[in-house]
């Protein structure tokens, strides 16, 4: 989807159409503290991007509209853009709340190919959903990736087979998945820029420079080469919320309840996309910016508060020291199961307590709105 956030709140709010809209945190006048979610293709002109600091977007753009984030109206936006998926494949991996792989090897008799499948698709989300998409068509999940990204917004392009590696050939080197800043950097200073100058020097040289192992994986995906396929099983790789402070802080009970409140969303997540998550993850940073990550792997998948919280909490306190100041925590689900398979284990006998009242709690949210009802621990309260 194109800057999905953004293009939610603009479709939501016409009067914003054509003009910089950021979703993010409060930039409280180039004072805020937290980062933008995602912006406009306006906002972007002004050099504002995703995960920046909201005060550097401020000062980038003052003049753009910032919105907050509402997760559960892009969260149902997605699910209705997931379910016209399916018209077309059952098999479509979902990669995050805005993305997805469709295999539509068996459509083509249904459908046409697979150009003509990104069309009717796109079609289809613009009658449905009135916003757009970027489409790649290609004969694997890399150049298929690589090709939504390179005409955005409302792109389609389509590679055809054995056109992969003329068509990654002239592209930057970060359009390959493993090459982040610093292999970028690197590589940079000895002079290679493009993909397609990492087939030029050879794999034993590229070895040499940044590793055998990588240096494999990198020609694989230069030569347009990747042999995963589309599991409609795989779905988000991870679901979680972070908080930043507006204040550094060094009270416990603040970062007790703000851990509370993100294993909330996370649990509320979790349920809405019917999966459970085996792995819990606590991010912490630090006022001078040092970020660090714990993580416990269970043995029963779980999607309730109740059985989140204990265990980021412990990771909070083996974290939190004394005297330190914090800015930013986060709770993450990962190594996720669907709802069906994570209840043969955990609900085998009986359905828990705590996820009969989650369920009460989604029901109620979804009939009353959010903030309908909280835990009394969330409730705002002066503190010393």
């Amino acid at each position: 989807m194109d800057a999905f956030f953004a293009a939610v709140e603009q479709r939501d709010h016409p009067e914003w159409r054509g003009k910089a809209v950021i979703v993010g945190a409060d930039p409280k006048g180039g004072k805020g503290r937290g980062i933008v979610a995602t912006c406009s293709y306006e906002a972007r002109k002004f050099g504002v991007h995703s995960a920046q600091p909201i005060s550097q977007a401020w000062r980038l753009c003052p003049q753009a509209i910032y919105a907050r984030p509402d997760m559960a109206r892009y969260a149902a936006a997605s699910e209705r853009i997931m379910t016209i998926f399916l018209e077309f494949t059952d098999l479509v991996e979902q990669v995050s709340v805005d993305e997805a792989f469709l295999d539509v090897t068996g459509s083509h008799r249904l459908f046409g190919t697979g150009r003509e499948i990104a069309k009717k698709i796109k079609r289809r989300i613009h009658e449905d959903q009135r916003l757009t998409a970027s489409v790649g068509v290609a004969g694997n999940k890399f150049v298929a990736k690589v090709a939504s990204d390179l005409e955005k917004p409302n792109g389609l392009v389509e590679v055809e087979p054995g056109m992969e590696r003329e068509f990654l050939r002239d592209l930057p080197l970060r359009r390959l998945w493993g090459v982040g800043a610093r292999t970028e950097a690197l590589l940079l200073e000895q002079g290679i820029s493009r993909i397609g100058h990492l087939l030029e020097i050879g794999s034993a040289e590229l070895a040499r420079r940044v590793g055998p192992g990588h240096a494999e994986h990198l020609c694989r995906l230069a030569r347009g080469i990747d042999d995963r396929h589309v599991s409609p099983e795989e779905g988000y790789k991870s679901i979680g919320h972070e908080t930043t402070f507006e204040v550094d802080t060094v009270d416990p009970g603040l970062l007790h309840d703000t851990v509370l409140a993100l294993s909330e969303r996370v649990a509320q997540r979790l349920r809405s996309n019917l999966v459970l998550a085996r792995t819990i993850t606590l991010k912490f940073r630090e006022a001078d910016f040092s970020t660090y990550t714990r993580r416990v792997t269970l043995g029963d998948a779980v999607d309730t508060a109740d059985r989140i919280f204990p265990v980021a909490h412990r990771l909070l306190q083996s974290l939190a020291r004394k005297g330190v100041a914090v800015r930013l925590v986060g709770v993450y689900g990962s190594n996720l199961v669907s709802e069906k398979e994570g209840q043969l284990s955990l609900f085998a006998s009986k359905r828990s307590k705590d996820r009969e009242l989650a369920a009460a709690v989604d029901d109620i949210s979804r009939r009353f709105g959010d903030g309908a009802i909280t835990r009394a621990a969330l409730v705002p309260r002066k503190r010393n």
